[in-house]
């Protein structure tokens, strides 16, 4: 078997080195194969309940052998019947004794399969949720703390009008809870496959209860109320709908869009200096150039992010190509998508909610891109008030456009801004100083944004995170 702790094996960076503990637990071997036997159990179980001629005594003593596990007996088993299913029911059957005989009355592989991975994907969905909360959360922090320091607001990442540093985090928030509610509403439209048979007729199952499709009809029933679902799905083929894949993968592609967004603006902005992620103290940031603080975080969580992404279109792939009641071109396929889009996903919102706790702001560095800006944007307000002073409007607005070329030029060289000077300076906009200056606090060309971060605060992400269980925020694993 695979294990991601010993050197010699081959290097699965989504298991050694980025996903936590806890998701990949849930994709361990052991974990699937375990509910490969509680799901064996519950069948037998339910089908004791319903008349089946099963004993108490036969239950107990397959949940007596549910855990002991033995791979190498399974591999062997498995290397002569070429069926990993096979191989995991005849060695819980010998573990079981007479037992082993009550096993797997009237299904089909994927009812242990299919209903192991609906049960897996909400155990893993539940974890996803835990971490866009804390994400959510850490981003709605910083957004309260910095909710009114003005910063440039870009557009073709160019200097556009002012915003607050505040206001921009509550758009990274946004998303990630656009994300949240998704999942939550995901997570409460999981189905399992039940008790189908077959192709999904449930004929096996109408033989066993001798014709009985009541008692067939609750036996799917209790299978699902076991595994602590909400309802199978009414109508399946060989497997569940395999667009249920499709619909959770759309939601981790939703995180992994969010993060991405996230991590190139931090990265765009630690870039000019107005922004910075979390650095340890004995961090380096090169190899070569020791000075260097590079955006390592947000660089690792964009590129997971991008491969997450792609990892989704195999959702909709196999939900399309599908042939009638099922075809085994998913098997493999599945088994490496959606375990790596869970470890992806994990790996992902563990940086961003890290990330999002440890954001800090250069302020001066902010103020001081402010201030070089700012006078373009107040030349509006120069303009009308020196034209309702008897000044020509045409001949002032062109004045202002060359001095504004000017001040560019000197601006882009990496000196002050002169626009002022060369404003207050010419006669013709009858100007003072003092009053010009005064229009250039920058909270005045903000517009709402302060109000804007309070009330997406108040009003949208606290209601949202109100009850829930928010995962605690830990540093990456290397």
């Amino acid at each position: 078997m695979y294990n991601p702790t010993d050197p010699s094996a081959p290097l699965n960076p989504l298991h050694q080195r980025y996903a936590s503990a806890e998701m990949a637990t849930l994709f361990s071997a052991r974990h699937r194969y375990g509910l490969w036997r509680t799901m064996w159990v519950t069948l037998a179980d339910c089908q004791r309940e319903l008349g089946l001629p099963i004993s108490s005594a036969q239950i107990e003593t397959l949940r007596a052998a549910e855990h002991q596990l033995d791979f190498d007996r399974v591999a062997e088993l498995e290397r002569a019947t070429r069926h990993d299913v096979v191989a995991h029911l005849r060695h819980f059957a010998e573990l079981s004794g007479d037992a082993g005989g009550v096993l797997h009355l009237g299904a089909t592989s994927a009812f242990v399969t299919d209903n192991t991975d609906a049960l897996i994907l909400r155990q893993a969905l539940e974890v996803v949720v835990g971490k866009l909360a804390a994400t959510v959360q850490q981003l709605s922090h910083f957004a309260r703390r910095t909710g009114t320091i003005p910063c440039l607001a870009y557009t073709h990442f160019q200097p556009a009008q002012l915003t607050t540093v505040g206001k921009r985090a509550c758009l990274w928030a946004q998303d990630f809870l656009l994300d949240l509610e998704e999942a939550r509403r995901r997570l409460g439209l999981l189905r399992c496959r039940g008790a189908k048979g077959t192709t999904g007729t449930q004929a096996s199952f109408l033989t066993l209860f001798a014709g009985d499709g009541d008692k067939v009809a609750r036996l799917d029933a209790m299978v699902a109320e076991r595994l602590g679902f909400a309802a199978s799905f009414p109508i399946t083929g060989q497997t569940y709908p395999r667009k249920q894949d499709s619909q959770v993968l759309a939601v981790l592609t939703g995180v992994a869009e969010s993060a991405h967004k996230f991590g190139n603006d931090l990265r765009l902005l630690q870039g000019v200096g107005e922004l910075a992620e979390p650095f340890d103290e004995n961090q380096v940031g090169s190899s070569a150039m020791a000075y260097k603080r590079n955006p390592i975080r947000a660089e690792r969580m964009c590129g997971l992010a991008r491969r997450l992404i792609t990892d989704g279109l195999n959702g909709p792939l196999n939900a399309a190509t599908q042939w009638l009641e099922r075809s085994l071109d998913d098997s493999s396929n599945r088994r490496l998508v959606l375990t790596d889009s869970f470890l992806g996903a994990d790996a992902v919102l563990g940086l961003a909610s890290h990330i999002a706790a440890g954001l800090t702001v250069r302020r001066e560095a902010v103020a001081a891109r402010v201030a070089r800006e700012l006078p373009f944007m107040a030349t509006e307000t120069m303009l009308m008030e020196a034209a309702l002073r008897g000044g020509d409007r045409q001949e002032l607005h062109e004045r202002i456009r060359r001095y504004s070329l000017e001040a560019q030029a000197r601006v882009a060289a990496g000196g002050d801004n002169p626009l002022i000077d060369s404003i207050v300076g010419d006669d013709a906009f009858r100007l003072g100083r003092e009053e010009v200056e005064g229009w250039l606090d920058p909270v005045a060309f903000t517009g709402r944004s302060a109000a804007q971060v309070e009330e997406f605060l108040t009003q949208v992400a606290e209601p949202a995170l109100a009850g829930m269980e928010v995962a605690a925020v830990e540093g990456p694993r290397v």
